[in-house]
């Protein structure tokens, strides 16, 4: 039941809003099972985004190199991705958050490797031939190719914190949890991707496992909720 509505609300304009209301109903906590998968989700997120910008390096290297034009293009374009992913992310989970919906960011920005699979070769030929400077060639292909999923990918965050935010007495407790979840993910992502996949298997192969898994976790999360209701 939703707290009262203190006096002077009630006395300057009458009642709660709608909106209020429905408000408060999204803000319900979610049990144990849930906040686990929400955490699960983050810290994966932050795994897939870091093995992506290292192999991205890797894509980029046989048309532009491997200098320091090209990492500082393609951190370039994964801060900016992920600052754009971040706003995105805050502002879309104001509307009905839900954990099917936050699996459903996952789904996207795993199958927004794809074409980097598919069509990178031919796109880094196309911009190649186009771009004479490495610095502003390497740049424009790694926003072809890498902005779109690592966007979608920083929404991931902020949305998880959304959903594990039941009142402002724990939103910084749950903000520190999530983001040391996500950050975590993030460092294991680096460390078993430069020390160990890049040993063990191609980069395209490495990008498929990433979206098979991404997709994989956002289907259990769709279809756990799904079951729940």
């Amino acid at each position: 039941m939703p707290p009262a509505v203190p006096a002077w609300y009630v006395c300057a304009f009458g009642s709660l809003p709608a909106t209020a209301t429905r408000e408060r109903r999204q803000a319900a906590p979610l049990d144990s099972t849930s906040k686990a998968i929400v955490f699960a989700l983050a810290g994966w997120s932050g795994f897939f985004v870091m093995a992506v910008e290292l192999l991205s390096g890797r894509v980029l290297a046989p048309s532009f190199g491997n200098s320091i034009y090209v990492w500082g293009a393609v951190i370039t374009v994964f801060m900016l991705a992920l600052a754009v992913g971040y706003l995105l992310g805050g502002r879309f989970s104001v509307h009905s958050p839900s954990l099917r919906r936050l699996g459903g960011l996952l789904i996207a920005a795993g199958l927004a490797i794809l074409p980097v699979v598919i069509f990178g070769d031919s796109a880094l030929d196309w911009i190649f031939d186009r771009a004479s400077d490495p610095r502003y060639g390497s740049l424009l292909a790694s926003s072809l190719l890498f902005f779109v999923p690592t966007a979608i990918s920083g929404a991931v965050s902020p949305y998880a914190v959304r959903l594990l935010v039941s009142s402002l007495h724990g939103s910084g407790k749950s903000a520190g949890a999530l983001y040391f979840v996500s950050t975590f993910g993030s460092a294991a992502g680096t460390l078993l991707t430069s020390f160990y996949l890049v040993l063990l298997f191609e980069v395209n192969a490495i990008l498929l496992g990433l979206m098979a898994v991404s997709v994989g976790l956002g289907l259990f999360a769709v279809l756990f909720r799904s079951a729940r209701q």
